[in-house]
């Protein structure tokens, strides 16, 4: 595996199967580091906003140190949606990622979990190896930021072992794959700033569906990985778990993304702070 495959882990992560009962509100303000064998190679935000029907994520990051000499770069991405029903609806995805070689953006519009449109700028060219992407696949998928957001199951505390029973499928504008989720074991984190307590660590498996070359070497790797983590914690006022640390190990030693910011807060609902 190179370096070129660590940004596809990192996105990887964007994920989780949507479950459980209604949401209430509560705001993220997250910033996170990357590194592979302890060296860093990239640094993150992350601000999300849930509210009582309704939802936002935006994220921002780029290369830094020794990977930014050789493919330094950027990216930035949105997702919006609707909470109906308790479950997370997502509506719009847009992403874009600039390279010193180019740039290339993605967008999406989604309907009732389907993919209505989609397309990516500049359109890549026709792989014969690459499998095609068919209408199915297309259907009851979640965009790969909304994928990371986990709603619990259950009343009681949020970080337990039934929020890693789960299976989600993601289209991300080029590939379809399935991310399953088993639990692992209950630890503590803390972050720089903010964020000091307990963490669900789920392990994390990936199937590709479609959008892919099978004889690529990180797809391959991917597959046959077994030792992939991701932490879990929750935002404030709600039941959404999300990323606060993933470990994918490479065989040039464990790529990490963490958490040094994890400023999070619940908020009273609009229609409270209206009337007061």
């Amino acid at each position: 595996m190179t370096l070129r495959a660590v940004p596809v882990l990192a996105l990887a992560l964007w994920f989780a199967a949507p479950v459980g009962k209604a949401v209430a509100q509560g705001v993220l303000d997250a910033r996170y580091e990357a590194s592979l064998a302890g060296i860093p190679i990239g640094k993150g935000a992350w601000v999300i906003e849930i509210d009582v029907d309704q939802y936002s994520a935006s994220a921002s990051g780029g290369t830094s140190g020794l990977l930014q000499v050789f493919s330094g770069g950027h990216g930035t991405g949105e997702s919006q949606g609707r909470i109906t029903n308790g479950q997370l609806v997502p509506t719009s995805y847009a992403a874009s990622t600039t390279s010193k070689k180019k740039t290339e953006s993605i967008r999406m519009t989604l309907v009732g979990g389907n993919v209505k449109e989609s397309a990516i700028e500049p359109e890549p060219p026709v792989d014969a190896d690459r499998i095609p992407v068919v209408e199915a696949h297309r259907l009851g998928v979640f965009d790969p930021m909304t994928g990371s957001f986990l709603l619990a199951p259950g009343t009681g505390d949020p970080v337990n072992a039934a929020a890693c029973h789960a299976s989600t499928p993601v289209f991300d504008g080029r590939m379809r794959y399935d991310l399953k989720f088993d639990f692992k074991r209950i630890e503590t984190v803390k972050a720089d700033k903010g964020y000091h307590g307990p963490a669900v660590v789920c392990a994390l498996y990936f199937t590709p569906i479609s959008g892919y070359i099978p004889d690529r070497a990180a797809i391959k790797y991917l597959i046959e990985q077994r030792n992939m983590e991701v932490w879990l914690v929750p935002i404030a006022g709600t039941r959404v778990l999300v990323p606060f640390r993933v470990k994918i190990p490479t065989p040039l030693g464990n790529a990490v993304l963490e958490a040094t910011q994890f400023v999070t807060t619940a908020s009273p609902p609009k229609s409270a702070s209206k009337t007061q």
